[in-house]
């Protein structure tokens, strides 16, 4: 199957990008990487009118340090963040989970904000934004505005972004100290996560964030625990989270696998 006709704008400045979004709203897609959107084209699950491709805008494949964050432009492919010289002591997170994502070819496309366009539950990119408390930098002709992780995704494959909104970028904040861990169970490496984790130490005790299991990558901070207290809180999430049974795994596996990856993880970071 192919995708049905529809117009392809090559853009060469940010403003025809917006101009466009804000004529065709709902009937224009952007175009990065392509290796979720092409697929769906290709089905027939995305149908735009108009297709807006942003991969010549140099303004929008930055990596950046600002200060105590670190900006990454909607254009940074996967591989290029992977390369960058500065990811393992800015963002040793995502370090630690950008080699899970897809495989070396998908990689060298896809790009770290189409990935959070997409939004799919089980990706290693928007459960890193959850996090590390990112935000999302969101831009049509009328207005800029930055939107906090946790209110960005609304569901599978629904985000916060209006219709003539274009992700221009997301900052990623740097925790000089702090100590990170990151595991997935997947059948096979580079598929979609059964359950994706990770964890951090946080001032008060830690964070640990879940993927693959409910609608959106969700996290949950908790004073310094062990033992039976934190098994408590372990199972107390996993049951939160609305696990559900699919072709992939049972909701008891995956309610597990938070458990038993979880407490890992929490123990690796607090050590």
């Amino acid at each position: 199957m192919k995708p049905p006709a529809f117009d392809y704008l090559r853009a060469e400045a940010t403003s025809q990008v917006l101009d466009g979004l804000a004529q065709e709203g709902g009937d224009a897609r952007v175009l990065a990487g392509g290796q979720s959107l092409m697929a769906m084209l290709n089905m027939r699950l995305a149908k735009p009118k108009l297709l807006i491709d942003i991969m010549r805008l140099k303004e929008l494949r930055q990596i950046e340090r600002k200060g105590d964050a670190v900006v990454i432009g909607a254009g940074v492919r996967q591989a290029d963040l992977l390369a960058w010289p500065h990811l393992a002591e800015a963002l040793p997170l995502v370090a630690l989970a950008l080699p899970w994502v897809g495989h070396v070819q998908t990689r060298s496309r896809g790009t770290i904000c189409g990935s959070l366009a997409h939004a799919d539950p089980s990706a290693e990119m928007p459960l890193t934004l959850v996090a590390l408390g990112g935000e999302v930098h969101l831009r049509s002709s009328k207005r800029r505005r930055r939107v906090p992780a946790k209110d960005f995704f609304a569901g599978m494959m629904l985000t916060a972004r209006a219709d003539d909104e274009l992700i221009e970028g997301i900052s990623l904040p740097v925790f000089g100290g702090s100590r990170f861990a990151f595991r997935e169970v997947a059948r096979r490496h580079g598929d979609f996560a059964i359950v994706a984790c990770a964890a951090m130490k946080t001032p008060t005790g830690v964070r640990l964030a879940v993927g693959g299991v409910a609608d959106v990558p969700t996290a949950r901070d908790w004073p310094r625990l062990d033992g039976t207290g934190l098994d408590d809180a372990l199972n107390a999430f996993a049951y939160e989270l609305g696990a559900r049974d699919d072709v992939h795994a049972t909701a008891r596996y995956r309610r597990d696998l938070v458990r038993l990856i979880g407490r890992d993880l929490i123990g690796e970071v607090l050590q």
